[in-house]
């Protein structure tokens, strides 16, 4: 798109979305206009239109993928080319809730003892033992682990708000270990710095090596940083904290994202009384 991609981006960058988010919208944007070979400026809502069809009935995206070029082509018309008319009739797809796929504490282990590198395990270690997102754990600094505090500061996550995660005793000494072994080259910019200079180790990176450890370890289950994060969450519900505290730690706005875990954690499931039990008890004489 040229010209329309550098404004698009920049428009992204003002709005202070994410690089992640950009990415995914402008790739979405460029994949549209890339379908009918025109100016995005000569299209209009039946190509939009046809297009997002095409997607569904074609490509057989899912409603999450559907959602994303939804997403990028509304902000490339209302935003960028300010022609918010031509995609003021599209829908957003529904997007069905699912829940999500979660790991047993000795799947986690495995897992961890199956990542050779001891780089990635650390950052693997992060996404688990502090519930941290992948881009959040690879962008650490080093000056990010309090240990005095026994925290991690997470700077500017999703929607750009900086939160406090506990920082586990065995995710330290395994960060120490790390840094010993590792030695990464100064300035240390990153707790997790790639081969290039400036920059850190890439979330695709981790989550092959991720993957690469499923196989080995034999765990059939999907296995994504995501996933390990989503268990962490379960993990500390069944463990007795209360999902307020575990909606901070995640760094969700909204305490609906957090009530999922409720409904996939098995023991929290397993402790709630059922009124049948207290039928003809004292306890159930509340029930009238």
């Amino acid at each position: 798109m040229g010209i329309i991609r550098d404004r698009m981006v920049a428009d992204l960058e003002l709005r202070r979305y994410s690089t992640g988010t950009i990415n995914h919208y402008v790739r979405e944007a460029a994949r549209f206009v890339a379908h009918f070979t025109k100016a995005p400026g000569r299209l209009g809502p039946e190509e939009v239109r046809s297009y997002l069809l095409h997607r569904v009935r074609v490509d057989k995206v899912g409603p999450t993928q559907h959602k994303m070029a939804v997403a990028g082509i509304k902000f490339l018309y209302e935003v960028t080319l300010k022609k918010p008319e031509v995609v003021a009739e599209i829908p957003w797809p529904k997007i069905p809730r699912t829940l999500p796929v979660i790991l047993s504490g000795s799947e986690v282990q495995a897992l961890l003892e199956a990542i050779e590198s001891i780089t990635y395990r650390a950052v693997v270690m992060c996404a688990y033992g502090a519930g941290v997102r992948i881009q959040e754990a690879c962008t650490l600094k080093p000056s990010d682990i309090d240990r005095k505090r026994s925290v991690i500061r997470v700077e500017a996550g999703k929607r750009k708000r900086d939160r406090y995660v506990p920082l586990s005793a065995k995710l330290l000494a395994t960060l120490e270990i790390y840094w010993r072994s590792a030695r990464p080259p100064a300035p240390h910019v990153y707790l997790f710095p790639s081969s290039e200079p400036g920059s850190h180790v890439r979330p695709e990176t981790v989550r092959a090596a991720l993957k690469a450890a499923a196989q080995k370890a034999g765990v059939v289950k999907r296995t994504t940083p995501h996933i390990l994060r989503h268990s962490f969450a379960t993990h500390l519900l069944e463990t007795g904290v209360d999902i307020r505290t575990i909606q901070v730690l995640l760094g969700h706005a909204s305490i609906r994202t957090t009530e999922r875990y409720v409904q996939v954690s098995t023991q929290h499931i397993g402790r709630v009384t059922s009124p049948l039990d207290l039928i003809g008890t004292k306890a159930g004489e509340v029930l009238g």
